[in-house]
């Protein structure tokens, strides 16, 4: 058999930057393409040499559209990848607000940098450009859950929903004559939650790659419902407003949802909702058009005309004007705005804004990563540091942990436990450090053979 090896290129001791480049023979496919978020030497490495020619790679294969999987994309077509780009058809849709996204916020931060003056290098330049992501959009090729396709000779693949996000994919791989195995997780995704179907379970594997986020921890016991009920009416009776750094593609749409659930139930009041993303305003219309991934609350709404979605939205704001305009508006209001870490985006000017305020609530929803200004917030920092000056935290705040799109400790493994033949063995990506130790000793303990993948480690298949 040709021999196959998997290098772990990123999310390897880290939550971003995932990519992992199989190579079957002289055949290369790369797993994710990611960009590396939070902390600055993170960052630092998505300018960093790419350790092979990408115009040597057959071909490329997401298993979702979140940036840390997809947003290194532009800078592979620029560095000369031609090959195609496999994913759902959810995860193309995604990409084609995703991507040229990625690349405005990096040309918009290249050219601040050069107004204010505080880059370290003169000029400033963006990572990648609006021309580089449209580019890679042209390379992308959709495939449905549950077909086999080929991707080279000897490298078949199947996407089983993973339940994280729409589109999102586990990626199931048959390498070879007489196949080996090699299953990778992607994001996973919970049980039981609002619009999205419940994560599949994979039969077999002889490798498995596992994301391991939440492995050193289940989520809390909270109802986020009745969390989100006190927040909202907490800070409405402070006559504040309430600020929610939010994910644009999963995380503001589940949001809008409970919000919509609450008001409807007569336990929150009807307050102004303002979404200042011209992203998560996309993604929530792209959101109605894909049914292949809906679950049955939302088929339902759909089918009555009562989805909260796109039957009673809330105000979006697309353009810089509008976003401005909510500098003026006083609470009690909610301003949910990308991005989920306050690492860029709009978000990050209404914090500036709104942080020194008193009557002000942020609200976190999500995972914040090491060195994320979220992350900095929620370890009760009185001071952030946005646009080269310090910014003093007045605002109360809050965090609801039950909303997260992410499986916890106990959803992890009863995917694991769901393969009919275990993983001979399990390597996990996708966790910060103690997080992946965690659940690495869980699954030891359980009678597997994992380990936590290493930077630039390469296994055999």
């Amino acid at each position: 058999m040709t021999t196959a090896t998997l290098q772990f290129l990123g999310a390897a001791g880290t939550v971003t930057g995932s990519k992992h480049l199989l190579q079957v023979g002289r055949r290369k496919v790369l797993l994710d393409c990611g960009l590396f978020q939070g902390l600055k030497e993170l960052r630092q490495r998505n300018w960093n040499h790419f350790p092979v020619e990408p115009s040597t790679l057959d071909a490329v294969v997401l298993s979702h559209a979140h940036i840390d999987h997809t947003g290194y994309l532009p800078l592979l077509v620029r560095k000369g990848f031609r090959g195609p780009v496999y994913c759902t058809p959810g995860t193309k849709s995604l990409l084609q607000i995703l991507l040229p996204d990625s690349a405005h916020i990096q040309e918009e931060q290249a050219a601040y940098a050069n107004r204010k003056g505080f880059s370290k290098h003169h000029p400033a330049e963006p990572l990648y450009t609006a021309r580089d992501a449209q580019q890679a959009l042209q390379l992308l090729k959709t495939r449905t859950y549950g077909e086999l396709f080929p991707v080279t000779d000897e490298v078949q693949v199947l996407l089983r929903r993973a339940g994280h996000i729409l589109g999102s994919a586990t990626v199931e791989l048959q390498i070879g004559d007489r196949p080996k195995k090699l299953v990778f997780s992607g994001d996973l995704g919970r049980w039981g939650r609002p619009m999205l179907r419940d994560p599949e379970l994979a039969l077999d594997a002889d490798v498995l790659v596992m994301e391991s986020t939440y492995g050193n921890r289940d989520h809390p016991l909270e109802n986020a419902r009745d969390e989100l009920a006190r927040i909202v009416n907490e800070a409405a009776g402070r006559k504040g407003a309430i600020l929610i750094p939010a994910f644009a593609v999963g995380r503001t749409q589940e949001l809008l949802w409970y919000l919509n659930e609450l008001e409807e139930a007569g336990r929150i009041p009807k307050l102004p909702i303002y979404v200042d993303s011209p992203m998560a305003t996309s993604a929530t219309e792209v959101f109605c058009h894909h049914p292949e991934d809906h679950d049955i609350d939302m088929k339902l709404l759909m089918d009555e005309h009562r989805c909260p979605l796109c039957c009673r939205p809330p105000t979006f704001t697309r353009t810089p004007a509008e976003s401005k305009a909510l500098n003026h508006k006083k609470g009690p209001l909610i301003i949910i705005s990308a991005s989920g870490m306050a690492t860029n985006g709009r978000v990050v000017h209404h914090l500036e804004r709104r942080l020194p305020n008193k009557k002000t609530t942020v609200l976190l929803v999500g995972f914040q990563a090491i060195g994320t200004r979220g992350r900095s917030l929620q370890d009760g920092a009185k001071m952030v540091r946005m646009f080269g000056r310090e910014i003093p935290v007045n605002a109360h705040i809050e965090q609801i942990h039950g909303l997260s799109a992410h499986a916890d400790r106990s959803e992890l493994l009863r995917w694991v436990d769901g393969f009919i033949r275990p993983p001979e063995r399990i390597y996990l990506v996708h966790g910060e450090p103690e997080s992946s130790d965690a659940f690495c000793n869980t699954l030891r303990e359980r009678g597997c053979n994992a380990e936590v993948a290493q930077t630039n480690q390469k296994i055999d298949i």
